[in-house]
């Protein structure tokens, strides 16, 4: 097969890898939990339960990661979404029962997983040392805007012609699989990477508690946000592509702006705002059926959906926190690599509770429980300190 020589065809190819993997998510996002509820009929705590298993690959992927370091992070890469390719084409076409469905949903998990630290490596490793920055921003905007193609086609298929999960997940699976053979393109040559070690110190504390903190609002929300709008509201898959839709639109504003405000006012108040709108979006999922009339509570609800999805990007205040505090650069990758594995631990557990809690007492009670750990989080941000920094950037001693 052919090879493109140097770095800017090779990036040129990871772009048009990324747009192929915009599409995947934008058709598979706003089916997933739909095609759980329509197609399994399933409690709100097996719903729960379902994301232990979903979620236990990213813990593993570590030791996955080390068994493949023998290859390219471009040959991992492609291992990767051909697994993750094998997952939605089970879980469209070889799912007879839940158990199955599971089965696949931990492959694509897999798939998915490994592929996130690669895509980083390889810009990073196509860049340039002064235009990182600038390719990561590229790729990510490339991913952002094609996942709007997929999202289009979901909302148009499923309110116009009746499009079902396979063919959804069929399609999803041929964009991934597209992706690969992009990558079959790219040269091949080894990345020199660090160890995936973690690191693990006192002076890390807050950054651990609100990495803790992030994995469990995150989960609940993710789980529980598009199950109230299905169970509750009896939405369908194309209003989840328009919210999706809505969301992409938005975040490329918001994004930017964010960071900007970060830079201005600090991580502190960033994070404390943060939470102060999640008890708000919080508030609206649990009660706004209870206060308001059901066509005003639906369009609270959707802003409610919308607005928690740009919240996310509130993840960059963290890391950017924990930049300002490390003792030594190298310290920086290990210790955000022990947050995001503090965070799934995390995201493995607190939604079966959490299903278990809406079977039992109800859905509000759910939106409590992501509101007290929100109040938390508020708590945690006050203990936020960055004074000490001096001027080179590197943290003084406390």
């Amino acid at each position: 097969m052919p090879k493109l020589n140097g770095k800017e065809p090779d990036f040129l190819l990871f772009c048009l890898s990324g747009a192929f993997l915009g599409i995947y998510t934008g058709l598979y996002d706003p089916t997933f939990n739909n095609y759980i509820a329509e197609t399994f009929n399933i409690s709100e705590a097996t719903r729960g339960g379902i994301e232990f298993f979903r979620e236990s690959p990213a813990v593993l992927v570590v030791f996955i990661s080390g068994i493949l370091m023998a290859l390219t992070d471009v040959r991992i890469a492609i291992v990767s979404l051909l697994i993750l390719s094998l997952g939605l084409l089970g879980q469209g076409f070889i799912a007879p029962t839940l158990h199955w469905a599971v089965v696949w949903m931990v492959m694509w998990s897999i798939g998915a997983h490994l592929y996130m630290p690669m895509s980083n490596s390889i810009v990073v490793s196509l860049s340039e040392p002064h235009e990182v920055g600038k390719k990561l921003g590229k790729w990510s905007g490339i991913n952002a805007a094609t996942s709007l193609i997929g999202y289009l086609v979901a909302l148009v298929g499923f309110r116009y012609f009746n499009m079902n999960y396979r063919l959804t997940f069929g399609l999803a699976a041929l964009a991934v699989i597209a992706a690969v053979i992009c990558l079959l393109f790219m040269s091949t040559q080894k990345i020199s990477r660090p160890g995936t070690s973690i690191v693990f110190k006192k002076r890390y504390s807050l950054y651990y508690f609100l990495s803790l903190l992030f994995g469990a609002r995150k989960q609940i929300f993710l789980t529980f946000g598009p199950w109230v709008l299905i169970k509750v509201y009896h939405q369908t898959v194309a209003t989840f592509a328009l919210l999706g839709i809505a969301g992409t639109v938005l975040g490329t504003f918001f994004k930017p702006v964010l960071g900007m405000v970060i830079d201005r006012f600090g991580e502190r108040i960033i994070i404390m705002m943060e939470s102060v709108a999640l008890v708000a979006v919080c508030l609206g999922y649990g009660f706004a059926n209870s206060i308001l009339p059901d066509n005003i509570a639906l369009i609270f609800v959707y802003i409610c959906f919308v607005g928690d999805n740009l919240l996310f990007a509130c993840l960059m205040a963290r890391a950017t926190y924990l930049n300002k505090i490390v003792e030594n650069k190298s310290d920086l990758t290990p210790t955000l690599s022990m947050g995001v594995s503090i965070d799934h631990i995390v995201s493995m557990t607190v939604p079966f509770f959490a299903g278990l809690l809406w079977e039992n007492i109800g859905f509000k009670y759910v939106f409590l429980l992501a509101a007290a750990l929100a109040i938390f989080n508020f708590w945690a941000a006050t203990y936020i300190r960055t004074d000490n920094v001096n001027p080179q950037g590197n943290p003084a001693e406390i």
